[in-house]
């Protein structure tokens, strides 16, 4: 059963460590996208970024303090308006999440470890510690990859961006960034070859439905099939929902976030399994964790998960 822990990335990109590189981060740069090379991309060159906010040490220290929260909120309307200040008013809009082919970040990922979904109370939201170290713990690097010169780019016209759904299977979702929504068109091998996969949703997924707070949900129901022989593999539903908001405790550092609650249902023949899958977003930041449970776990909010990513510096 295919999880998507990595459904949306990111506001951050990995960079080169040394000192003479102007970015390590996509949120260093206006752009919200740093290159290989360590330099921003250029606003203008890659107009499907909306940006990030500039940290103002290179990525260390509270997260929460360097995406530009103020206890006040609000928008500061007199800064530079390619960059993303968050406004804590609850919403996350399309603006506020970079989503484009080239960003990067780095996530620690454990598998089957110890988690609580159901995290602790926290004034009027609750707060989730899932910044210490995990049983099995590995640093990986998530990349959203551009479809230009892929053996399935030609078959998924319009997409914007494939990206790895699990860091246990080299498989990649190819996803749509439109003006209010994130799809997921499809499930593809990196390969073309003998064996390849390539899997088409019919309608699309929508697994961001744009501007959310808490409290919104959205749901689909497509038809999965083998674009190569031209037959249906599963049904597919997925019912989203907005349902917490707080602080999140990752690796990285604390965020303020909207949770959503991704659950999957699969339907091969008459046999059905459920996945569930928690994603924490935060403004001008993105998904900063996701935690995947168990196929046919019973607890909606579990304690043991199959997958769990964590931002990390």
């Amino acid at each position: 059963m295919r999880a998507l822990p990595f459904l949306v990335v990111l506001a951050l990109g990995g960079c080169g460590d040394s000192s003479s590189t102007e970015c390590r981060y996509g949120a260093e740069c206006a752009s919200g996208a740093c290159n290989a090379d360590g330099t921003c991309v250029p606003v203008d060159e890659d107009a499907g970024i909306d940006g990030s906010h500039a940290l103002d040490d290179g990525g260390e220290g509270d997260a929460q303090s360097d995406a530009g929260l103020t206890d006040g909120g609000g928008r500061d309307d007199g800064g530079d308006p390619a960059l993303c200040q968050p406004d804590g008013n609850g919403r996350i809009d399309r603006s506020e999440v970079p989503l484009a082919a080239g960003l990067r970040a780095s996530f620690e990922v454990a598998f089957d470890a110890a988690v609580s979904m159901a995290g602790t109370a926290d004034g009027e939201g609750r707060r989730w510690d899932l910044s210490g170290a995990l049983e099995g713990d590995h640093l990986s690097l998530v990349e959203t990859r551009s479809l230009e010169g892929t053996w399935f780019g030609p078959d998924f016209s319009g997409a914007t961006y494939a990206a790895r759904l699990s860091d246990t299977e080299d498989e990649l979702g190819v996803f749509e960034v439109t003006g209010d929504a994130l799809l997921l068109r499809g499930v593809v091998s990196p390969e073309d070859g003998f064996g390849r996969t390539e899997i088409a949703y019919e309608p699309p997924v929508t697994v961001l439905s744009f501007p959310f707070e808490r409290g919104d949900s959205w749901t689909t129901e497509s038809t999965a099939s083998d674009v190569l022989v031209g037959i249906p593999v599963a049904t597919e539903r997925y019912d989203v929902q907005v349902d917490a908001n707080g602080t999140v405790a990752v690796p990285y550092g604390e965020f303020p976030v909207l949770r959503i609650r991704v659950d999957l249902t699969r339907t091969v023949g008459f046999s059905a399994t459920t996945i569930r899958t928690f994603l924490f977003v935060s403004e001008c930041f993105g998904t900063v964790a996701s935690v995947v449970s168990f196929e046919d776990e019973d607890e909606v909010e579990f304690t043991r998960a199959a997958e769990a990513s964590r931002l990390a510096p």
